[in-house]
């Protein structure tokens, strides 16, 4: 897959990953939504450790700085 995550925007996602994970393990939120947290966070950080989104490249986006030949 072609990388389409740029530095500043896997910073972001693991900062949102971190603050999923820690509001999904305290409880701040009612329980059904903890799933929703830990999956938003799961896929955060996996999209930015992978360094592609499925959703960009779906949309044609691209927020990496790397030009192709």
């Amino acid at each position: 897959m072609k990388k389409n995550v740029g530095s500043i925007d896997k910073i972001i996602r693991i900062i949102i990953a971190v603050v999923a994970f820690y509001f999904a393990y305290k409880g701040g939120v009612e329980s059904p939504w903890n799933y929703v947290l830990y999956a938003v966070g799961a896929i955060m950080l996996i999209t930015s450790l992978l360094g592609t989104c499925p959703l960009f490249s779906i949309f044609g986006i691209s927020t990496c700085k790397i030009k192709e030949n």
